[in-house]
């Protein structure tokens, strides 16, 4: 069930428990949660929440949580949060990101190892990024030289990778003549087949028999 959330914040106490006792059975839900948090703020506010005796405060969470469906935790939660900050908000959600170790530039730079050496195995591969860099001093390489092998290969699943090392060849003809039928020129070579087929008739009107020889066409 929904309710709309219009003057529903100033509401009396004897409101209040009066809703409560008559929605027992009955449930509620917030449809958008930023006009959930601006409802439960608004309510805070009109109630003058912290102002209120213990009972009271606990028949205004109850009726907060049974307005927006949320439950008793979370509005314990989101009031700690008004009490400290003076607001009820969405907090922006954070996602830990990882430094980012090696650059484009280095994913190009395997790429062209890898095309100039034809793709080799891990090891192999690690092993010349290193020396490209300890040995020849090249310092483009300094952060591929103390790369594992497992994270080498994490590097040529990317599609960075794979757009650098990309190899296109144009369709070559081909030499080969396919599907053509042809009498074949043995060059006086014996070891080509020829297919001869016998008819043996039939004197009572039958269509006879179809006898089918393999012969070399050089020896017969």
């Amino acid at each position: 069930m929904q309710i709309r959330m219009q003057s529903a914040e100033a509401l009396t106490a004897e409101q209040i428990q009066e809703f409560l006792s008559g929605s027992k059975d009955i449930e509620f839900a917030g449809q958008d949660r930023c006009e959930v948090y601006a409802w439960i703020q608004r309510t805070l506010v009109a109630q003058e929440y912290h102002k209120q005796g213990k009972k009271r405060r606990g028949a205004i969470r109850a009726y907060v949580a049974k307005v927006t469906g949320l439950s008793l935790p979370q509005v314990a939660r989101l009031i700690r949060r008004y009490k400290r900050t003076g607001k009820v908000e969405t907090r922006p959600r954070r996602r830990r990101r990882f430094p980012v170790k090696y650059l484009e530039q280095d994913v190009q730079l395997l790429a062209e190892v890898d095309r100039a050496h034809e793709r080799l195995s891990g090891p192999a591969t690690r092993r010349i990024l290193e020396r490209e860099c300890k040995i020849f001093g090249k310092q483009e390489y300094q952060r591929l030289a103390g790369i594992s092998v497992s994270h080498l290969y994490n590097l040529r699943q990317s599609a960075g990778y794979r757009q650098c090392a990309a190899v296109f060849e144009s369709t070559r003809p081909s030499g080969v003549s396919i599907a053509e039928r042809r009498r074949p020129d043995p060059q006086g070579q014996p070891g080509y087949l020829r297919i001869d087929t016998v008819h043996q008739g039939d004197w009572e009107g039958a269509k006879g028999v179809y006898h089918i020889n393999a012969v070399d066409t050089v020896t017969q």
